[in-house]
C-alpha cells in the first residue's frame, strides 16, 4: 500500500480492521475474545500514526449483533431474542450495513485513527 500512488491530499489507502462491541463490554466467559478485541481498537490509534508519514489511514469497525454464518447457525427465536437486545433498530445488524460503514470511511479522509461502533446503541450486559 506504502508503494500506491498518491492523491492530491497524499493519500495511498486504509486499513479497516474488525473487532467488536466486546472490546468495551465484554461478557461473563469471554474474557479472552474481549482482550483481542481490546487489542485491536489499542491498537488502532498508533499505527494510524506510524502509517500517517506513508499516507496510509487506518480505522477500526467495532459491530455489535451482526446476522453472520454464526449466527445464521442459531435457532429463529434466538436471533430473534438477540435482535430485541438492540435498541434501535431493534433486529440483527445486516451485512450490507457493515459494507456501507466501509465505504463511507473510505470516502472520509479526514477519518483516520478512530473505532466506530456499529451496534444499534446495544451495550452489552454481564
Amino acid at each position: 500500500m506504502s508503494q500506491n500512488k498518491p492523491d492530491t491530499d497524499g493519500h495511498r489507502g486504509l486499513v479497516v480492521n474488525t473487532a467488536s462491541v466486546a472490546a468495551f463490554e465484554g461478557q461473563v466467559g469471554q474474557a479472552a475474545y474481549s482482550a483481542s478485541k481490546g487489542g485491536i481498537v489499542s491498537m488502532t490509534l498508533p499505527i494510524a500514526r506510524d502509517l500517517a508519514p506513508l499516507g496510509i489511514r487506518v480505522v477500526t469497525i467495532a459491530p455489535g449483533l451482526f446476522s453472520t454464518p454464526l449466527l445464521a447457525g442459531l435457532p429463529e427465536r434466538v436471533r430473534n431474542f438477540l435482535g430485541k437486545q438492540v435498541p434501535f433498530p431493534s433486529r440483527l445488524g445486516h451485512p450490507s450495513e457493515y459494507a456501507h460503514l466501509v465505504q463511507a470511511l473510505a470516502e472520509n479522509p479526514m477519518v483516520n485513527g478512530e473505532v466506530v461502533r456499529l451496534d444499534g446503541a446495544l451495550r452489552m450486559q454481564p
